[in-house]
């Protein structure tokens, strides 16, 4: 079906632009899903099949699969929690910055976890 511009609803920018700033935080709050989901997914594998795969000690790969299950499932809840946190502000028509603390506790947690990934390739 063709649509003449001329007979579109029009929105002034004001309205457009929530609409995209609302559109945006729906996509960040994917982006949270599917990495917390990712994590989990590299739970599974580090934790599980690795240890199937190969013959090796299986308790370093279960507790470092067990950090990654935890960091998906952290990152989960904060995002949800996140997502509450900016609607509420653009419901607001303010800005709502991400605390640091949550973000240095993210970052330390997956770099100790990437150590971890990565003394197991070296051990095995």
């Amino acid at each position: 079906m063709r649509v003449k511009l001329s007979t579109m609803p029009t929105t002034d920018e004001t309205g457009d632009a929530t609409r995209r700033t609302w559109l945006a935080s729906e996509r960040t709050w994917l982006a949270w899903v599917r990495t917390g989901f990712t994590s989990t997914a590299v739970a599974v594998g580090i934790g599980r099949i690795v240890p199937e795969l190969s013959d090796v000690t299986r308790w370093p790969f279960a507790v470092v699969g067990m950090g990654y299950a935890a960091l998906g499932i952290a990152l989960l809840v904060y995002g949800l929690v996140r997502r509450r946190e900016v609607e509420a502000a653009i419901a607001r028509g303010e800005y709502a910055p991400a605390g640091d603390l949550a973000l240095i506790a993210f970052v330390t947690f997956a770099a100790v976890l990437g150590i971890a990934s990565g003394a197991l390739i070296l051990v095995t």
